[in-house]
């Protein structure tokens, strides 16, 4: 068997950055240790973190059956509510939250609150996105997926919109979505929030597979 290992596998650098956060904790604090659900998507990681004393907090679990202590934000970030939630709870949060995903929240939270509907391109369940949505203090936004979605949007034309994408969404499968909004005619503010790791990876996938 011929192993061929991409140029640029392994984690990116928000994920490295929370592991980073979380060892740090680890060495440096006193007390029960968290992770606001799993750190990343890798249960190998997770559970050498669980041999070290750190705990996944469930959520939506009621924030009071745990002992209070330091959790950790994974870099997926949470929402404002997820966020103002823990601290009122009296743990000391630590917000380990991809640098990238942050000035999401931001341009979301800014924009929502100048008027414009939101629309994401991404998986409306991913925990990403899930906390973008989180940093939009209305119903006015849409996630979408699919050519189909985005057609389906229909808003008064006089309407702005701010469109971002989940930081791990197919940039092609962005560009065709954000042309069929484009053509729709709206003012619309187009940022793409996909990280640069993620098409790297992508198209080194591709270029492997060949």
């Amino acid at each position: 068997m011929k192993v061929i290992l991409a140029k640029s596998a392994g984690f990116c650098f928000g994920v490295k950055r929370a592991l980073e956060t979380v060892n740090r904790e680890i060495q440096e604090t006193d007390g029960p240790i968290y992770t606001y659900g799993p750190i990343i998507h890798n249960e190998i990681v997770v559970d050498d973190l669980k041999e070290q004393g750190v705990d996944v907090l469930e959520e939506g679990k009621n924030l009071d059956s745990y002992q209070k202590g330091t959790i950790v934000i994974r870099s997926h970030g949470v929402s404002k509510n997820t966020m103002d939630e823990l601290r009122s709870h009296d743990f000391r949060v630590v917000d380990a939250t991809c640098p990238f995903v942050l000035k999401i929240h931001r341009v979301v939270e800014e924009y929502a609150n100048k008027g414009y509907h939101i629309i994401i391109t991404g998986n409306r369940q991913h925990p990403e996105v899930e906390g973008i949505i989180g940093w939009i203090q209305n119903e006015d936004y849409d996630v979408i997926s699919s050519k189909e979605e985005a057609m389906a949007i229909q808003l008064p034309k006089d309407k702005k919109v701010c469109l971002v994408s989940q930081t791990t969404f197919n940039y092609k499968k962005f560009e065709e979505l954000v042309e069929i909004i484009e053509k729709k005619g709206y003012d619309i503010f187009c940022l793409n929030t996909i990280c640069s790791a993620t098409a790297e990876r992508q198209n080194e996938a591709a270029a492997v597979a060949d």
